[in-house]
């Protein structure tokens, strides 16, 4: 079999082209630990609490009870439509469920504002507190980032024109 060229150091994002990912609006899927050991993934909208990613959930849902069990969750956004183009942060780490309604109100807030693309204002905070209702942050403490950005190995784009 052939040797593929390592390339991992050449797509790595630095921590600033992750930082400006990251602050794009994206979905991002996470996924947690299911009680039978399998994987639970959905798609979720996310904020940043404290500096950290974050999203609000239902407080009954699977992945908060799987959270629960075991705080081990990963979240994945990614980006691109070819090879060429694909880009992508993975973050790695353990979840803290957050219900204290100062803490969640600041992600909501977050959250509005990155998905509805208004800023916040204090007449939104009936909007706000109804997106929290029976619901609870997850704050992902993150212990370790891979990222890839395809752009930077120079690929002649495969899209059609």
């Amino acid at each position: 079999m052939g040797h593929g060229v390592k390339q991992r150091g050449v797509i790595r994002m630095t921590p600033a082209e992750i930082d400006e990912f990251l602050q794009g609006r994206r979905t991002m899927n996470c996924a947690t630990i299911n009680h039978d050991g399998s994987i639970h993934l959905v798609a979720m909208w996310y904020g940043f609490l404290e500096g950290s990613p974050a999203l609000e959930t239902k407080a009954k849902s699977q992945k908060v009870q799987n959270l629960r069990r075991d705080s081990q969750i990963t979240g994945l956004l990614e980006d691109g439509n070819s090879y060429e183009e694909l880009r992508g942060v993975e973050l790695v780490g353990h979840a803290e469920i957050v219900d204290d309604p100062k803490r969640m109100f600041e992600l909501g807030i977050s959250v509005f504002e990155r998905y509805q693309g208004i800023e916040y204002k204090e007449e939104l905070r009936p909007i706000v507190e109804q997106m929290l209702h029976k619901r609870v942050v997850v704050k992902i403490n993150v212990e370790r980032v891979v990222s890839w950005d395809h752009g930077k190995l120079g690929l002649p784009s495969t899209t059609a024109r």
